[in-house]
Order: structure tokens, then C-alpha cells, then sequence
């Protein structure tokens, strides 16, 4: 089984977009964000359409047409950006029921269940705190800051 990544790719869209606008470039491309993430850009749109519904991006149309920040990095926390992306909880259940007439089958989701949630808390939380500012300041090399 994979792990998700579209947090991690929208983080990552949207620490590049904090770096170039910090150098001055206010607004910037899919294919532009699409080559910093090595992915197809169309994976960018679908990520820059889900963090617009969000409003954290906005998108310019005609001459000079492309995405750029909304918000500055320092008030964007990750918990956020998670919650615009992602729509599953971080820890999924059985697909199918287990078997009830087994002692672990019957009980095994509400004991996990209380697990998750007291983990998923926890995770919100610290998401929380840290901000896309953050995340470009540990990103950069110390000579690039």
C-alpha cells in the first residue's frame, strides 16, 4: 500500500510559490511549479484548484495569466493546507466487516477507532504550528535564505 502524497505536494507548491514571490515574482505557472515537484502539471492544477476552494491561491486569466499566493506564508499552518487537499482520515479502518463472532474481529475497530481519532488529534495539532513560511525557511540551504 502507497502513501498519499497530496499533502506533501501541495506543501510543496506552495512553499516554491513563498520562494519565488519573496524574490519578487508574484505570479507563477503550473508548468513552472510542475517542473520544481518533477511532476506533470495537470497533477499541479488538480492541487492548485483544491487549494483555491480553499483560498490560498488565486488563479489570473489573459496577459500575464497564472497562479499566485493569497495569503502570506506565515498564516498559511499545514493543518490547513491538509484539510484543502485531503479528505480521509490518516488511518483507514477495514474495508469489509471483521468477523463478529471472532473475540479480536468484534472489537478490534471501536478499540482502533479511539486510537485514531486520539492520533489524528494529535497530528492537527501539531500541523497547526507550522506554518508554509516554516517549511521554506528549513527547506533553504542556509546560503540561500
Amino acid at each position: 500500500m502507497a502513501a498519499n502524497s497530496r499533502l506533501t505536494v501541495a506543501v510543496h507548491v506552495l512553499v516554491w510559490m513563498a520562494l519565488v514571490r519573496g524574490r519578487g515574482r508574484e505570479v507563477v505557472t503550473s508548468e513552472q511549479i510542475a517542473d520544481s515537484v518533477n511532476t506533470n502539471p495537470v497533477v499541479i492544477r488538480r492541487c492548485l484548484g483544491e487549494l483555491r476552494k480553499a483560498g490560498l491561491v488565486d488563479v489570473r486569466h489573459g496577459a500575464g495569466a497564472g497562479w499566485r499566493l493569497i495569503r502570506e506564508p506565515e498564516s498559511i499552518p499545514l493543518s490547513e493546507v491538509r484539510r484543502a487537499v485531503e479528505t480521509e482520515p490518516l488511518f483507514g479502518l477495514h474495508r469489509g466487516e471483521p468477523n463478529q463472532r471472532c473475540p479480536v474481529g468484534v472489537g478490534i475497530r471501536p478499540a482502533l477507532e479511539q486510537v485514531y481519532d486520539e492520533v489524528e488529534q494529535a497530528a492537527r495539532r501539531a500541523l497547526e504550528g507550522i506554518s508554509i513560511a516554516d517549511v521554506l525557511r528549513e527547506t533553504l540551504a542556509p546560503g540561500e535564505r
